[in-house]
C-alpha cells in the first residue's frame, strides 16, 4: 500500500494510470466481473474500452501497467514428507516461475507515487493460522524463474497439521498469493 500510495480500503485497480475512484467503482459494479488488474487485463479490447471510456493513449498506459503487472505461477512440495519425524525439519521446496510477457528482465516497480526508484520485494511465508504462529520466512529475489526451500519444524503431536504458505510482494496489490499446506508426522 505504501509503495502505490493507497489506503487498504482503496480499490487495487488505483493502481493503474489515469483510474480514479469513480471508474474503480464503475469497474467493480461491472457484474462484478472486474475486481483485480487481472480482469480488467483479461477483458476484450472493446469490453474495456466501453467499460473505462479513455483515450488511445490513457488505454495504451492502462495495457503497459498489465504487462507489467506480475503474473506468478507458484507450486510446491513437501520434500520426503512420507518419513517426517516428531522434532525433525520439514523442508518445502517452492518453484516460482513468472511470465514476464516476452521481456527479458523485470526492471522497476511501476509506482508513481513513490518518490525514487524501487525494486519489487517477495517473500514467503509459512505459517500456522490456528495458532498464529510464524514458521518459516525467506526473501525472494525474481526475475524469471526460482526455486527456494522452506524448513520448519515438523508438528510434535501426532495428527495431521494444516499450515498455510503465502507469497507476498511489497510493491503491488493483488498478487499475493495463499496456499493449505498439510505435514503429516509419522509415529
Amino acid at each position: 500500500m505504501v509503495t502505490q500510495g493507497m489506503g487498504e480500503r482503496d480499490s487495487m485497480l488505483l493502481q493503474l494510470p489515469h483510474l480514479t475512484k469513480e471508474l474503480a467503482k464503475r469497474c467493480q459494479e461491472n457484474l462484478g466481473r472486474t475486481e483485480t488488474i487481472f480482469d480488467l487485463a483479461e477483458m476484450e479490447d472493446d469490453e474495456r474500452r466501453e467499460l473505462l471510456q479513455m483515450s488511445d493513449l490513457q488505454l495504451l498506459d492502462i495495457a503497459k501497467f498489465c504487462n507489467r503487472f506480475p503474473n506468478i505461477d507458484l507450486s510446491y512440495e513437501l520434500i520426503d514428507s512420507e518419513n517426517m519425524r516428531a522434532g525433525e525439519y520439514v523442508t518445502l521446496q517452492v518453484t516460482l516461475e513468472r511470465d514476464l510477457e516476452g521481456k527479458t528482465e523485470v526492471g522497476p516497480v511501476d509506482a508513481p507515487r513513490y518518490p525514487k526508484a524501487k525494486d519489487e520485494g517477495w517473500w514467503l511465508v509459512v505459517g500456522d493460522t490456528k495458532s498464529n504462529q510464524l514458521l518459516a520466512i525467506k526473501r525472494v529475489s525474481l526475475q524469471r524463474k526460482a526455486k527456494v526451500k522452506l524448513e520448519f519444524a515438523a508438528p510434535t503431536e501426532a495428527a495431521e497439521k494444516s499450515y498455510t504458505l503465502y507469497f507476498m510482494c511489497d510493491s503491488y496489490l493483488g498478487c499475493d498469493q495463499e496456499y493449505s499446506c498439510r505435514p503429516r508426522r509419522r509415529q
